[in-house]
């Protein structure tokens, strides 16, 4: 089975702002992004199954791209960061944060999840795919952690560099499970 993931486009914020679970907006350059997204996305290739994250960015570039019945799975939203949600990463500090920053991928976020952790859901839902003898080709709108977690998932990234090459805003990969 192949499963097509695109991150969605750009969003409204300033630069260094820490955001994962928050419903953010989206930048103006939206049209002009989704229709890169649209252009890039297989022609010749019938989607058995649809799939995005419950967050307006993914719906909104699901509809655009002609899939407004795509299914919302909430293990598809991206990391979870807590209270750090919505806050600029240079006010993220003390001994806390410190000792995040050295292991993201097993400290949570105070109030939020590890990298672990959504490495755990993001399985979960991979899991729930292969078990279906109906779909070869998968189509899922989400987010850069999710994106990164599917390459782990299909063995093509380790955890340690799971972020060295992050997928683009309104980029996509492709994995075989």
């Amino acid at each position: 089975m192949k499963v097509y993931l695109v991150r969605h486009t750009s969003v409204c914020l300033p630069k260094g702002t820490c955001y994962g679970w928050s419903d953010v907006g989206l930048n103006d350059t939206f049209q002009a992004e989704a229709d890169s997204v649209l252009r890039a996305l297989p022609q010749d290739i019938r989607f058995d199954a649809v799939y995005t994250s419950p967050l307006t960015r993914c719906v909104r570039l699901a509809e655009y791209c002609g899939h407004p019945d795509a299914v919302p799975d909430v293990r598809l939203k991206e990391m979870n960061f807590g209270d750090w949600e919505l806050k600029p990463y240079d006010n993220i500090t003390g001994s806390y944060a410190e000792q995040w920053y050295n292991d993201y991928l097993n400290m949570p976020a105070p109030g939020g999840e590890s990298f672990r952790q959504l490495y755990a859901r993001v399985a979960e839902f991979l899991d729930s795919l292969k078990n279906r003898q109906d779909i070869r080709n998968v189509l899922v709108f989400a987010h850069g952690g999710v994106l990164a977690c599917a390459g782990i998932y299909s063995g093509e990234v380790r955890f340690e560099n799971a972020f060295s090459s992050a997928v683009p805003y309104g980029g996509m990969t492709v994995i075989e499970i």
